[in-house]
């Protein structure tokens, strides 16, 4: 799916309002979806990544599709300001100087392999996304996340890091899903 470009930017415009809304009242910003375009009601996955100065500065969504693509990207735009427990709350002076960027995902597709050698081979840098999880731990990279590990070993390793296992950990029950990405910004 990619957005009529009238769309997309009408996807930053509730963003960037569902943010100054959470400055003025603490809340995302409403939005009534049956106001909006047939593109933009269709039940999607989003996150909404904030950046200062090329910085992160918040980064929030979900991998699975549960409300209409305008009211995932309000919400996840609100709770990127502020509910990212990585960063305080985001301050009014900070609001002119916010990078909006939205990432509308695909549903995530298991991946099937012999080894890890085998899921190294298959991944698709600057493509996929990947959600790793075994037992209690979980963790997803966004297809973005190549920008910064290009190479699909290191891809892997950083993402087993974040789902808090050892970088060279490796089961039989581990599994993989991957999605891909439309990005706004």
């Amino acid at each position: 799916m990619s957005l009529t470009e009238k769309n997309a930017k009408i996807l930053l415009q509730v963003a960037k309002k569902s943010i100054l809304n959470g400055l003025e009242t603490q809340q995302p910003l409403q939005v009534k979806p049956s106001d909006y375009d047939e593109e933009l009601r269709q039940i999607r996955a989003t996150f909404v990544t904030l950046e200062i100065n090329k910085q992160l500065r918040g980064c929030i969504g979900t991998l699975i599709a549960q409300r209409p693509l305008i009211s995932d990207v309000a919400y996840h735009a609100y709770a990127a300001a502020f509910s990212d427990p990585r960063f305080p709350k985001l301050q009014r002076s900070e609001y002119p100087t916010l990078d909006i960027h939205i990432s509308i995902l695909s549903p995530p597709e298991p991946m099937t392999y012999e080894s890890e050698e085998d899921l190294i081979q298959q991944l698709r840098p600057g493509i996929d996304g990947l959600i790793l999880s075994d037992g209690f731990h979980q963790g997803t990279f966004l297809p973005s996340v190549w920008e910064s590990l290009r190479e699909p070993r290191d891809f892997l390793q950083h993402l087993k890091q974040k789902a808090g296992l050892p970088s060279d950990y490796w089961s039989n029950t581990i599994k993989l899903e991957r999605y891909t990405a439309e990005y706004i910004s």
